[in-house]
Protein backbone atom coordinates (compact mmCIF):
# COMPACT_ATOMS: atom_id res chain seq x y z
CA UNK A 1 0.00 0.00 0.00
CA UNK A 2 1.17 3.61 -0.91
CA UNK A 3 1.98 5.78 1.97
CA UNK A 4 -0.53 8.04 1.42
CA UNK A 5 -3.65 5.35 2.02
CA UNK A 6 -1.43 3.00 4.56
CA UNK A 7 -3.10 1.75 7.60
CA UNK A 8 -0.23 0.01 9.64
CA UNK A 9 -2.42 -2.26 11.75
CA UNK A 10 -2.94 -3.89 8.45
CA UNK A 11 0.59 -3.27 6.67
CA UNK A 12 1.81 -5.00 9.88
CA UNK A 13 -0.28 -7.90 9.95
CA UNK A 14 0.20 -8.72 5.78
CA UNK A 15 3.91 -7.97 6.29
CA UNK A 16 6.64 -10.62 5.13
CA UNK A 17 7.59 -11.14 8.93
CA UNK A 18 3.76 -11.56 9.84
CA UNK A 19 3.25 -13.74 6.68
CA UNK A 20 5.75 -15.86 8.05
CA UNK A 21 4.71 -16.03 11.81
CA UNK A 22 1.59 -17.11 10.68
CA UNK A 23 3.18 -19.72 9.07
CA UNK A 24 4.99 -21.17 11.44
CA UNK A 25 2.01 -20.70 13.93
CA UNK A 26 0.26 -22.96 11.23
CA UNK A 27 2.79 -25.38 11.04
CA UNK A 28 2.75 -25.39 15.43
CA UNK A 29 -0.82 -26.46 14.92
CA UNK A 30 0.09 -29.22 12.90
CA UNK A 31 2.99 -30.54 15.41
CA UNK A 32 0.31 -30.14 18.03
CA UNK A 33 -2.16 -32.07 16.09
CA UNK A 34 0.43 -35.09 15.78
CA UNK A 35 1.61 -35.33 18.93
CA UNK A 36 -0.70 -38.20 20.34
CA UNK A 37 0.74 -40.50 17.26
CA UNK A 38 4.34 -39.05 16.88
CA UNK A 39 6.95 -37.42 19.01
CA UNK A 40 6.69 -34.13 18.42
CA UNK A 41 6.52 -32.18 21.88
CA UNK A 42 10.12 -31.89 21.90
CA UNK A 43 10.14 -29.95 18.41
CA UNK A 44 7.21 -27.74 19.60
CA UNK A 45 9.33 -26.81 22.54
CA UNK A 46 11.80 -25.85 19.79
CA UNK A 47 10.22 -24.01 17.59
CA UNK A 48 9.54 -21.11 19.78
CA UNK A 49 12.87 -20.29 20.09
CA UNK A 50 13.51 -20.38 16.03
CA UNK A 51 13.79 -16.94 14.24
CA UNK A 52 11.66 -15.51 11.69
CA UNK A 53 14.27 -14.40 9.05
CA UNK A 54 12.60 -12.80 6.12
CA UNK A 55 16.04 -11.92 4.14
CA UNK A 56 16.97 -15.43 4.56
CA UNK A 57 13.88 -16.94 3.11
CA UNK A 58 14.43 -14.49 0.37
CA UNK A 59 17.97 -15.92 -0.21
CA UNK A 60 17.22 -19.70 0.11
CA UNK A 61 13.94 -18.58 -2.45
CA UNK A 62 16.44 -17.09 -5.00
CA UNK A 63 18.04 -20.99 -5.23
CA UNK A 64 14.81 -23.09 -5.12
CA UNK A 65 12.21 -20.72 -6.43
CA UNK A 66 9.67 -21.85 -4.29
CA UNK A 67 8.64 -19.64 -1.33
CA UNK A 68 6.99 -22.27 1.10
CA UNK A 69 10.14 -24.40 0.72
CA UNK A 70 12.34 -21.51 1.46
CA UNK A 71 10.30 -20.47 4.46
CA UNK A 72 10.48 -24.73 6.02
CA UNK A 73 14.38 -24.46 5.16
CA UNK A 74 14.78 -21.32 7.20
CA UNK A 75 13.17 -22.76 10.23
CA UNK A 76 14.51 -26.89 9.80
CA UNK A 77 18.06 -25.75 9.38
CA UNK A 78 17.67 -24.38 13.12
CA UNK A 79 16.62 -28.20 13.90
CA UNK A 80 18.72 -30.71 14.73
CA UNK A 81 17.92 -33.36 11.76
CA UNK A 82 15.79 -35.51 14.34
CA UNK A 83 13.34 -32.82 15.13
CA UNK A 84 13.45 -31.23 11.77
CA UNK A 85 11.96 -34.28 10.22
CA UNK A 86 8.37 -33.75 11.83
CA UNK A 87 8.04 -30.15 10.29
CA UNK A 88 5.71 -29.92 7.96
CA UNK A 89 5.03 -33.34 8.31
CA UNK A 90 2.57 -34.70 5.23
CA UNK A 91 1.35 -31.51 4.37
CA UNK A 92 1.51 -29.41 0.67
CA UNK A 93 2.00 -25.04 0.58
CA UNK A 94 -1.46 -24.60 -0.11
CA UNK A 95 -2.08 -26.09 3.58
CA UNK A 96 0.06 -23.55 5.08
CA UNK A 97 -0.74 -20.71 2.44
CA UNK A 98 -4.15 -21.00 3.17
CA UNK A 99 -4.74 -21.74 6.21
CA UNK A 100 -2.47 -19.02 7.13
CA UNK A 101 -4.28 -16.64 4.84
CA UNK A 102 -7.44 -17.54 7.00
CA UNK A 103 -5.76 -16.34 10.37
CA UNK A 104 -4.52 -13.31 8.33
CA UNK A 105 -8.09 -12.25 6.97
CA UNK A 106 -9.39 -12.95 10.39
CA UNK A 107 -7.08 -10.13 12.06
CA UNK A 108 -7.73 -8.12 9.36
CA UNK A 109 -11.58 -8.42 10.14
CA UNK A 110 -10.83 -7.89 13.62
CA UNK A 111 -9.50 -4.19 12.98
CA UNK A 112 -12.05 -3.78 10.19
CA UNK A 113 -15.34 -4.94 11.96
CA UNK A 114 -14.17 -2.45 15.12
CA UNK A 115 -13.72 0.65 12.48
CA UNK A 116 -17.15 -0.28 11.08
CA UNK A 117 -18.27 0.01 14.43
CA UNK A 118 -17.21 3.47 14.72
CA UNK A 119 -18.61 4.50 11.03
CA UNK A 120 -22.15 3.64 12.11
CA UNK A 121 -21.86 4.99 15.70
CA UNK A 122 -21.31 8.19 13.24
CA UNK A 123 -24.33 7.69 10.98
CA UNK A 124 -26.94 7.04 13.89
CA UNK A 125 -25.53 10.56 15.97
CA UNK A 126 -25.65 12.33 13.26
CA UNK A 127 -29.08 10.51 12.54
CA UNK A 128 -30.33 11.89 15.90
CA UNK A 129 -29.04 14.84 15.83
CA UNK A 130 -30.82 15.53 12.25
CA UNK A 131 -34.44 13.78 13.12
CA UNK A 132 -36.62 16.79 13.09
CA UNK A 133 -34.62 18.67 10.89
CA UNK A 134 -36.64 19.05 7.64
CA UNK A 135 -35.10 19.25 4.45
CA UNK A 136 -36.24 18.81 0.92
CA UNK A 137 -36.09 15.20 -0.46
CA UNK A 138 -35.21 14.82 -4.25
CA UNK A 139 -36.35 11.82 -6.74
CA UNK A 140 -34.45 12.16 -10.12
CA UNK A 141 -32.43 14.68 -8.81
CA UNK A 142 -35.54 16.88 -8.55
CA UNK A 143 -37.93 18.20 -5.89
CA UNK A 144 -39.56 15.60 -4.51
CA UNK A 145 -41.48 16.40 -0.70
CA UNK A 146 -39.94 17.58 2.27
CA UNK A 147 -38.52 14.61 4.41
CA UNK A 148 -36.23 14.76 7.63
CA UNK A 149 -32.47 15.17 7.54
CA UNK A 150 -32.44 12.88 10.34
CA UNK A 151 -33.80 9.45 7.74
CA UNK A 152 -31.57 10.71 5.01
CA UNK A 153 -28.83 9.87 6.99
CA UNK A 154 -30.85 7.07 8.82
CA UNK A 155 -30.75 5.40 5.39
CA UNK A 156 -27.02 5.11 4.58
CA UNK A 157 -27.15 4.21 8.37
CA UNK A 158 -29.12 0.64 7.83
CA UNK A 159 -27.30 0.03 4.43
CA UNK A 160 -24.13 -0.28 6.42
CA UNK A 161 -25.09 -1.80 8.96
CA UNK A 162 -26.15 -4.81 6.62
CA UNK A 163 -22.59 -4.40 5.31
CA UNK A 164 -21.60 -4.59 8.55
CA UNK A 165 -23.28 -7.79 9.97
CA UNK A 166 -22.16 -9.16 6.33
CA UNK A 167 -18.67 -8.96 7.22
CA UNK A 168 -18.81 -10.22 10.93
CA UNK A 169 -21.34 -12.88 9.78
CA UNK A 170 -18.07 -13.90 7.56
CA UNK A 171 -15.90 -13.32 9.92
CA UNK A 172 -17.54 -15.68 12.10
CA UNK A 173 -18.42 -18.73 10.13
CA UNK A 174 -16.75 -18.89 6.96
CA UNK A 175 -13.04 -18.66 7.81
CA UNK A 176 -11.86 -22.50 7.55
CA UNK A 177 -8.22 -24.41 8.01
CA UNK A 178 -7.03 -27.08 6.00
CA UNK A 179 -4.62 -30.32 6.85
CA UNK A 180 -5.38 -32.65 4.00
CA UNK A 181 -1.97 -33.42 1.69
CA UNK A 182 -1.93 -33.57 -2.26
CA UNK A 183 -5.02 -33.12 -3.72
CA UNK A 184 -6.99 -33.29 -0.44
CA UNK A 185 -6.27 -37.06 -0.16
CA UNK A 186 -5.51 -37.25 3.52
CA UNK A 187 -1.96 -39.75 2.62
CA UNK A 188 -0.13 -38.83 5.27
CA UNK A 189 -2.16 -36.45 7.72
CA UNK A 190 -6.06 -38.03 8.97
CA UNK A 191 -8.80 -36.27 9.38
CA UNK A 192 -8.84 -36.23 12.91
CA UNK A 193 -5.88 -34.14 12.77
CA UNK A 194 -7.01 -32.02 10.50
CA UNK A 195 -9.76 -31.38 13.18
CA UNK A 196 -7.56 -30.97 16.41
CA UNK A 197 -5.18 -28.70 14.33
CA UNK A 198 -8.00 -26.53 13.06
CA UNK A 199 -8.83 -25.69 16.95
CA UNK A 200 -5.46 -25.11 17.78
CA UNK A 201 -5.87 -22.09 15.35
CA UNK A 202 -9.73 -21.54 16.33
CA UNK A 203 -10.64 -22.48 13.00
CA UNK A 204 -13.06 -24.30 11.29
CA UNK A 205 -12.41 -27.40 8.84
CA UNK A 206 -12.83 -26.75 5.18
CA UNK A 207 -15.44 -29.66 4.49
CA UNK A 208 -13.59 -30.66 1.40
CA UNK A 209 -10.11 -29.18 0.51
CA UNK A 210 -9.19 -29.85 -3.16
CA UNK A 211 -5.78 -28.77 -2.42
CA UNK A 212 -6.57 -25.46 -1.56
CA UNK A 213 -9.53 -23.88 0.39
CA UNK A 214 -12.08 -23.41 -2.01
CA UNK A 215 -11.78 -19.81 -3.47
CA UNK A 216 -15.47 -19.19 -3.53
CA UNK A 217 -14.85 -17.97 0.09
CA UNK A 218 -12.77 -15.13 -0.63
CA UNK A 219 -14.82 -14.49 -4.09
CA UNK A 220 -17.86 -14.29 -1.22
CA UNK A 221 -15.75 -11.97 0.46
CA UNK A 222 -15.11 -9.35 -2.14
CA UNK A 223 -18.69 -10.01 -2.89
CA UNK A 224 -19.74 -8.25 0.03
CA UNK A 225 -16.54 -5.89 0.36
CA UNK A 226 -18.10 -4.92 -3.28
CA UNK A 227 -21.37 -4.03 -1.63
CA UNK A 228 -19.90 -1.79 0.84
CA UNK A 229 -17.97 0.16 -2.15
CA UNK A 230 -21.26 1.17 -3.24
CA UNK A 231 -22.74 1.99 0.28
CA UNK A 232 -19.79 4.24 0.59
CA UNK A 233 -19.53 6.09 -2.76
CA UNK A 234 -23.58 6.39 -2.54
CA UNK A 235 -22.94 8.07 0.51
CA UNK A 236 -20.16 10.43 -1.15
CA UNK A 237 -22.23 11.20 -3.31
CA UNK A 238 -24.95 12.37 -1.61
CA UNK A 239 -22.14 14.59 0.40
CA UNK A 240 -20.89 15.65 -2.47
CA UNK A 241 -24.65 16.96 -4.26
CA UNK A 242 -25.51 18.45 -1.35
CA UNK A 243 -22.04 20.28 -0.69
CA UNK A 244 -22.81 22.13 -4.42
CA UNK A 245 -22.67 25.91 -3.98
CA UNK A 246 -26.19 26.07 -5.12
CA UNK A 247 -27.35 23.49 -2.29
CA UNK A 248 -25.08 24.08 0.16
CA UNK A 249 -27.07 22.17 3.08
CA UNK A 250 -23.81 20.43 4.23
CA UNK A 251 -20.05 20.81 4.07
CA UNK A 252 -17.08 18.74 4.69
CA UNK A 253 -15.24 20.08 7.86
CA UNK A 254 -12.70 22.61 7.30
CA UNK A 255 -9.39 23.11 9.16
CA UNK A 256 -7.54 25.52 10.16
CA UNK A 257 -4.59 26.55 7.65
CA UNK A 258 -5.97 24.17 5.25
CA UNK A 259 -6.60 25.24 1.27
CA UNK A 260 -9.26 24.36 -0.77
CA UNK A 261 -7.60 25.77 -4.10
CA UNK A 262 -4.18 26.63 -5.54
CA UNK A 263 -5.70 29.94 -7.22
CA UNK A 264 -9.28 30.73 -5.92
CA UNK A 265 -9.01 31.49 -2.17
CA UNK A 266 -12.79 30.99 -1.63
CA UNK A 267 -13.17 27.07 -2.41
CA UNK A 268 -14.11 24.78 -0.43
CA UNK A 269 -14.39 21.21 -1.74
CA UNK A 270 -15.63 18.23 -0.87
CA UNK A 271 -12.09 16.31 -1.12
CA UNK A 272 -12.85 13.50 1.07
CA UNK A 273 -16.12 12.49 -0.68
CA UNK A 274 -13.71 12.54 -3.90
CA UNK A 275 -11.40 10.82 -2.77
CA UNK A 276 -13.42 7.95 -0.62
CA UNK A 277 -15.64 7.76 -4.45
CA UNK A 278 -12.04 6.44 -6.20
CA UNK A 279 -11.46 4.51 -3.44
CA UNK A 280 -14.28 2.61 -4.03
CA UNK A 281 -14.12 2.24 -7.22
CA UNK A 282 -11.07 0.67 -6.48
CA UNK A 283 -12.33 -1.56 -4.34
CA UNK A 284 -14.80 -3.01 -6.35
CA UNK A 285 -12.06 -3.48 -9.42
CA UNK A 286 -10.75 -6.42 -7.00
CA UNK A 287 -14.20 -8.39 -6.73
CA UNK A 288 -13.96 -9.55 -10.99
CA UNK A 289 -10.44 -10.85 -9.90
CA UNK A 290 -11.47 -13.04 -6.73
CA UNK A 291 -14.45 -13.96 -9.20
CA UNK A 292 -11.89 -15.55 -11.63
CA UNK A 293 -9.59 -16.53 -9.30
CA UNK A 294 -12.31 -19.71 -8.79
CA UNK A 295 -11.47 -20.75 -12.29
CA UNK A 296 -8.69 -22.99 -11.26
CA UNK A 297 -7.33 -26.57 -13.29
CA UNK A 298 -8.71 -29.81 -11.90
CA UNK A 299 -7.74 -29.81 -8.05
CA UNK A 300 -5.77 -26.76 -7.81
CA UNK A 301 -3.59 -24.39 -10.02
CA UNK A 302 -1.61 -21.19 -8.65
CA UNK A 303 -2.81 -18.87 -10.95
CA UNK A 304 -5.03 -17.49 -7.90
CA UNK A 305 -1.52 -16.71 -6.30
CA UNK A 306 -0.01 -14.02 -8.17
CA UNK A 307 -3.34 -11.33 -7.43
CA UNK A 308 -4.12 -12.54 -4.29
CA UNK A 309 -0.70 -11.25 -2.78
CA UNK A 310 -1.61 -7.85 -4.53
CA UNK A 311 -5.25 -7.29 -4.10
CA UNK A 312 -5.57 -9.12 -0.48
CA UNK A 313 -3.40 -6.51 1.19
CA UNK A 314 -4.44 -3.76 -0.72
CA UNK A 315 -8.40 -4.63 0.10
CA UNK A 316 -7.95 -4.82 3.66
CA UNK A 317 -5.84 -1.92 3.87
CA UNK A 318 -8.51 0.84 1.80
CA UNK A 319 -10.85 -0.63 3.67
CA UNK A 320 -9.47 0.45 6.79
CA UNK A 321 -8.60 3.30 5.22
CA UNK A 322 -12.48 4.18 3.55
CA UNK A 323 -14.02 3.40 7.12
CA UNK A 324 -11.33 5.55 9.25
CA UNK A 325 -11.80 8.82 6.78
CA UNK A 326 -15.74 8.45 6.38
CA UNK A 327 -15.69 8.05 9.91
CA UNK A 328 -14.20 11.64 10.26
CA UNK A 329 -15.57 12.79 7.76
CA UNK A 330 -19.30 12.06 9.09
CA UNK A 331 -18.20 13.30 12.45
CA UNK A 332 -17.17 16.81 11.21
CA UNK A 333 -19.67 17.60 8.37
CA UNK A 334 -20.88 21.07 8.74
CA UNK A 335 -24.67 21.11 8.46
CA UNK A 336 -26.21 24.40 7.35
CA UNK A 337 -29.92 23.54 8.78
CA UNK A 338 -30.57 27.00 7.41
CA UNK A 339 -29.95 26.19 3.57
CA UNK A 340 -31.56 23.33 4.29
CA UNK A 341 -35.23 24.91 5.00
CA UNK A 342 -34.60 27.71 2.45
CA UNK A 343 -34.16 25.26 0.08
CA UNK A 344 -37.70 24.03 0.54
CA UNK A 345 -39.49 25.74 -2.41
CA UNK A 346 -41.61 28.77 -1.22
CA UNK A 347 -44.49 28.78 -3.33
CA UNK A 348 -45.37 25.29 -1.85
CA UNK A 349 -46.13 23.11 -4.80
CA UNK A 350 -44.59 20.21 -3.36
CA UNK A 351 -47.83 19.79 -1.16
CA UNK A 352 -49.80 18.05 -4.51
CA UNK A 353 -50.03 14.92 -3.37
CA UNK A 354 -51.39 16.10 0.15
CA UNK A 355 -53.91 17.69 -1.34
CA UNK A 356 -54.84 15.10 -3.81
CA UNK A 357 -55.92 12.60 -1.54
CA UNK A 358 -57.66 15.52 0.64
CA UNK A 359 -59.48 15.56 -2.14
CA UNK A 360 -60.12 12.07 -3.04
CA UNK A 361 -61.52 11.84 0.64
CA UNK A 362 -63.63 15.27 1.03
CA UNK A 363 -65.02 15.34 -2.92
CA UNK A 364 -66.73 12.99 -5.67
CA UNK A 365 -64.35 13.99 -7.90
CA UNK A 366 -62.94 11.58 -10.00
CA UNK A 367 -58.62 10.99 -9.27
CA UNK A 368 -57.93 11.40 -13.46
CA UNK A 369 -59.59 15.01 -12.77
CA UNK A 370 -58.36 16.03 -9.91
CA UNK A 371 -54.80 15.13 -10.81
CA UNK A 372 -54.97 16.79 -14.38
CA UNK A 373 -56.24 19.89 -12.42
CA UNK A 374 -53.61 19.64 -9.80
CA UNK A 375 -50.65 19.32 -12.32
CA UNK A 376 -51.97 22.44 -13.60
CA UNK A 377 -51.99 24.42 -10.84
CA UNK A 378 -48.46 22.72 -10.03
CA UNK A 379 -47.17 24.03 -13.52
CA UNK A 380 -48.03 27.03 -12.84
CA UNK A 381 -47.11 27.38 -9.32
CA UNK A 382 -43.39 26.72 -10.70
CA UNK A 383 -43.16 28.88 -13.50
CA UNK A 384 -45.21 31.39 -12.51
CA UNK A 385 -43.89 31.80 -8.96
CA UNK A 386 -47.20 31.26 -7.31
CA UNK A 387 -48.60 29.53 -4.21
CA UNK A 388 -49.50 26.52 -4.76
CA UNK A 389 -51.99 26.61 -1.64
CA UNK A 390 -53.24 29.97 -2.69
CA UNK A 391 -54.23 28.43 -6.21
CA UNK A 392 -55.59 25.49 -4.82
CA UNK A 393 -58.07 27.68 -2.57
CA UNK A 394 -58.89 29.56 -5.41
CA UNK A 395 -59.86 26.08 -7.66
CA UNK A 396 -61.17 24.10 -4.70
CA UNK A 397 -62.60 26.66 -2.27
CA UNK A 398 -64.88 23.32 -0.77
CA UNK A 399 -61.46 22.20 0.00
CA UNK A 400 -60.39 25.03 2.25
CA UNK A 401 -63.50 24.96 3.90
CA UNK A 402 -62.46 21.12 5.28
CA UNK A 403 -58.82 21.12 5.28
CA UNK A 404 -57.00 24.10 7.33
CA UNK A 405 -54.85 25.03 4.38
CA UNK A 406 -53.74 28.13 6.75
CA UNK A 407 -51.52 26.72 9.12
CA UNK A 408 -48.63 28.16 9.48
CA UNK A 409 -46.22 26.85 6.55
CA UNK A 410 -43.51 25.20 8.97
CA UNK A 411 -46.22 23.66 11.03
CA UNK A 412 -48.03 22.22 7.94
CA UNK A 413 -44.90 20.61 6.82
CA UNK A 414 -43.79 18.98 10.18
CA UNK A 415 -47.34 17.55 10.11
CA UNK A 416 -47.32 16.62 7.06
CA UNK A 417 -43.76 15.11 6.19
CA UNK A 418 -42.59 14.59 9.48
CA UNK A 419 -45.14 12.64 11.41
CA UNK A 420 -44.13 9.31 11.49
CA UNK A 421 -40.24 9.98 12.19
CA UNK A 422 -40.00 8.59 15.32
CA UNK A 423 -41.80 5.33 13.87
CA UNK A 424 -39.22 4.97 11.34
CA UNK A 425 -36.81 5.30 14.39
CA UNK A 426 -38.18 3.05 16.21
CA UNK A 427 -38.22 0.54 13.43
CA UNK A 428 -34.40 0.98 12.75
CA UNK A 429 -33.55 0.70 16.05
CA UNK A 430 -35.94 -2.62 16.61
CA UNK A 431 -33.99 -4.32 13.75
CA UNK A 432 -30.79 -2.37 13.37
CA UNK A 433 -30.18 -1.83 17.54
CA UNK A 434 -27.04 0.63 18.20
CA UNK A 435 -23.65 -1.05 18.82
Amino acid sequence: MIDRYEVKEISDIWGEEEKFSQYLLVEKALLSSLKNDYPTEEVLKKLDKVKINPERIKEIELVVKHDVIAFCTSITEQLNEKDARFFHWGVTSSDIIDTAHSLLIKNSLKVILEDYKNLLIQLHKKSRELRLVPCMGRSHGINAEPMSAGVKFLNHYTEHYRRYLELKDFYENDLTAQFSGAVGNYTVITPDQEQKAAHYLNLKVEPVSSQIIGRDRISKLMGIISNYSVALERLCIEIRHLHHSNINELAEGFGKGQKGSSTMPHKKNPISAENLTGISRLLRTYYNVALENNLLWHERDISHSSAERIFLPDTFGLLAYSLRRMTSTIENLVIHSKNMLSNIPKNNYFFSSFVLHQLLLKTDLRREDIYERLQKISFESIENEKDFLELVKKHFPELAELVNLDLPRQQLINEKFLAHVDSIFDKVNANYPEL
